[in-house]
């Protein structure tokens, strides 16, 4: 096959590849920075031609072109894998929908359990010289999505990063039906990091004396796993590894700070593995043409099997609140939507079951409501409709700026008890009589 021939065959304008997008069908826009963009508002323009159209996509940087219009419901709907906080306001106008998921299964949702997609369309490397078109940082579930999907139209942007993987990490032009050279727009990124507040320099001191020389890290993003990355950077830590979900920022400076080398992992040795990659600029060119990292897909890098055959595993992830019982919810705040399950369960019990592996859930104590109080974010239940992220068993250490406690084997008072002492001073009585009407109190404690 000639690739330079067979792409100029197959190379369209937006407007002529959306054309095979029927009502009723399920169009999958990719995920995170592949989704698309030419396509996307080529699509727009077709809004009055069709009905019950049903996207599926995730982690979005701005609201695609087909939902800009008032009436965009009546023609489309967005199903989220993880939701960013643009699906979270468009859930507020009822047009987002979140699909709740264990991201490790999603790939095997494409291929066994859901609606195989009529279009699949996503943004791109451009080829290279083998015909392959490279999915960027985002290997994830793509290459499960296109197996099914009755057209594939992939959308080339010049700036997409090309992240070497080995497997699921690129298509090939024998299987791509049209080809549209977009309008090479810079990828989406994340919003800078905020400045490290005292309580987030605590919880990660706390925790960075808990990693050992050889550790091989997963970090969730916000605000605290932020805070252990550049702890990271800056100690004596050495030969660290990388297996995760997210390859975030902080990898980058935790790299160049020489602290990763990978010499120590089990499996992909001396390779950073993650399933997908969003930040800054930095992150995009670090990721570029870097054989030290491995693009995979999620079934592999969240695979509760590969996570704990790696010895010393470390994972750190945030909550918004805890209760008593140990029930971690990281998802929603009550019935309004937030975030998603993503890989947290698999990665909490990956890193318990590694040898010497320790999971960690970190939290501030309390937070300010709409009216200013201080509220706790360390409950007695949590609050109705919110989702249990992380069952009471599944929770290893728990984190806040007042401690560090180890749930496991814990009953049920010594489990209140441990939480409650991490609970911020001001709310500790109160929770303290709840868990007494929770019967889960020993009276010969203080």
């Amino acid at each position: 096959m000639n690739y330079e021939e067979e792409y100029k065959k197959k190379l369209k304008t937006a407007d002529e590849a959306v054309k095979v997008v029927q009502s009723g069908d399920w169009v999958d826009y990719g995920w995170c920075v592949n989704t698309p963009e030419s396509l996307d508002r080529a699509l727009a323009k077709r809004t009055d031609e069709l009905k019950d159209i049903k996207v599926r996509g995730g982690i979005l940087f701005h609201k695609p072109a087909i939902f800009e219009r008032e009436d965009a419901i009546e023609h489309f709907c967005w199903n989220s894998w993880h939701m960013s906080g643009v699906e979270r306001k468009m859930i507020n106008e009822g047009v987002s929908f979140y699909a709740p998921i264990r991201y490790s299964e999603l790939p095997k949702y494409y291929r066994t359990s859901i609606e195989p997609s009529d279009v699949f369309m996503c943004q791109v490397a451009p080829m290279d010289k083998h015909g392959y078109f490279n999915f960027g940082p985002s290997a994830s579930h793509l290459m499960a999505a296109c197996e099914g999907a009755k057209h594939i139209i992939v959308e080339v942007n010049k700036n997409m990063p090309r992240c070497l993987g080995g497997f699921e990490s690129e298509i090939h032009i024998s299987q791509v039906e049209a080809i549209v050279e977009g309008d090479n727009p810079a990828l989406g990124q994340l919003p800078p990091a905020k400045e490290a507040t005292e309580i987030d320099k605590k919880v990660a001191e706390m925790i960075v004396n808990e990693i050992p020389n050889g550790a091989c890290l997963q970090l969730g993003i916000g605000g605290m796993p932020n805070a252990v990355g550049s702890l990271i950077a800056q100690s004596d830590l050495k030969d660290l590894g990388v297996h995760t979900e997210m390859y975030v920022d902080a990898f980058v400076d935790i790299a160049k700070a020489g602290k990763i080398t990978g010499a120590e992992k089990n499996i992909d040795r001396f390779r950073q593995t993650y399933a997908f990659g969003a930040g800054s600029q930095k992150l995009y060119d670090y990721l570029d043409d870097n054989p030290q990292c491995m693009s995979a897909p999620v079934d592999y890098t969240n695979d509760f099997k590969v996570i704990s055959s790696i010895d010393k595993f470390i994972s750190i992830n945030n909550a918004v609140d805890v209760d008593l019982y140990g029930q971690v919810n990281a998802e929603s705040a009550g019935t309004k939507h937030i975030s998603g399950a993503g890989g947290q369960m698999d990665f909490v019990m990956g890193a318990y079951a590694s040898e010497g592996g320790k999971s960690f859930i970190c939290l501030s104590s309390t937070f300010k409501a709409k009216d200013g109080t201080l509220q706790s974010r360390i409950r007695p239940t949590l609050a109705n409709g919110s989702v249990v992220t992380d069952t009471r068993p599944q929770v290893h250490y728990l984190v806040t700026e007042y401690g560090m406690v180890n749930l496991k084997g814990s009953s049920a008072w010594e489990r209140a008890e441990k939480i409650i002492s991490v609970a911020h001073p001001d709310f500790r009585d109160e929770l303290i009589k709840e868990a007494e009407a929770m019967h889960i109190w020993r009276r010969s404690n203080k």
